[in-house]
């Protein structure tokens, strides 16, 4: 009776240990394969650096009576400023 039951239970053990062996098999080769081509798309990919805009001071705006007076700093603006390319923005709220 005994030897009838140690057969079932053999065969049915020798069977989870190979599923389990093979299955960490598996899972080793499929994360080492997903390594390689994690490193292959880190050499390929490129990163692009974010551009941030930031202020510079250009020139200078003075009032005097009713007419604007505005002493550039840097000659490259003086175009924007004829084209009309700026906006303006009330510090004081």
């Amino acid at each position: 009776m005994g030897l009838d039951l140690l057969i079932p239970f053999g065969i049915l053990l020798i069977m989870v240990v190979y599923l389990i062996y093979s299955r960490n098999n598996f899972e080793k080769d499929i994360t080492k394969l997903y390594e390689e081509k994690f490193d292959e798309w880190k050499k390929h990919s490129t990163i692009e650096k974010e551009k941030t805009s930031h202020k510079e001071l250009v020139g200078l705006v003075y009032k005097t009576d009713y007419k604007i007076n505005i002493e550039l700093l840097d000659d490259n603006v003086e175009s924007a400023l004829k084209r009309g390319k700026f906006e303006v923005s009330n510090i004081k709220g």
